[in-house]
């Protein structure tokens, strides 16, 4: 049997630890202390994300050179950021602001509006510096945009909803299989103020489920096809989020 071989590429030069250290060592220059704290912390946590995530991208060669690394011990061991060059950051941000900051970064609006802000910044100095293309550089500036729009207000919408739930009279374990759908991830499908619309994957094919009475309040924050991580039950004839995880623009 022939074995297949693989040519591991080398380390980058420079890697992504040394590209974001010198992306915060200009905004020292130009940013007062209260704005570059933010800038520090939405770096800090992007580099947690890449380390954390990000190897699940790799190609064949780049994945033997990670697993050859990362399972080193002692001073050979290198984490994702410290292998790879910056050409892999801007691909990464959109599960970096739509996934990392929503569900593993316990964060208030202000920092998730941050994150947004600071990646869009940081993909305009890659294409500048030379980093990354003009194309890539615009697709993580859109992402950065729409993230500081969208991910403050799905945080609020996610606390409405989950005081909504928390206040249902009711035990998810008393309902009937008919009258609960248990906790997962949906897609928002529809909606109207005080109303939702799930799509809903049942007996091979997707379904619109609702109306699901909401506060209005959310309903006016959220957008058709975002995802919602939730549970429902029928409460007197009519469907309730009565387990509330995320929202994800």
């Amino acid at each position: 049997m022939i074995q297949e071989t693989v040519s591991i590429p080398r380390p980058a030069s420079p890697n992504i630890d040394e590209v974001l250290d010198e992306f915060l060592r200009e905004q020292r220059l130009r940013l007062k202390r209260a704005v570059l704290s933010h800038y520090e912390s939405v770096i800090d946590l992007l580099q947690q994300h890449l380390n954390g995530y990000a190897y699940e991208s790799l190609s064949k060669p780049e994945s033997a050179l990670f697993d050859k690394h990362y399972n080193a011990k002692g001073e050979d061991h290198r984490e994702f950021c410290q292998l790879f060059g910056p050409d892999k950051i801007v691909g990464n941000l959109g599960m970096f602001l739509g996934y990392f900051m929503i569900r593993k970064v316990m964060a208030g609006a202000t920092l998730k509006r941050a994150a947004g802000t600071v990646t869009k910044r940081l993909s305009k100095w890659l294409a500048e510096k030379g980093y990354t293309s003009n194309e890539a550089a615009a697709a993580g500036q859109e992402r950065g945009a729409d993230a500081a729009r969208d991910l403050p207000k799905a945080e609020r919408a996610a606390k409405i909803l989950f005081d909504a739930a928390d206040a249902v009279p009711v035990n998810p374990n008393e309902l009937a299989d008919e009258n609960y759908l248990e906790f997962d991830h949906f897609t928002l499908g529809k909606v109207e103020p005080g109303k939702l619309w799930l799509d809903v994957y049942e007996g091979g094919r997707t379904r619109l489920l609702g109306p699901i009475t909401a506060p209005k309040k959310a309903t006016d924050l959220v957008q058709e096809g975002w995802e919602i991580s939730c549970g429902l039950g029928r409460v007197r004839g009519k469907w309730r989020i009565i387990e509330m995880g995320n929202i994800y623009p």
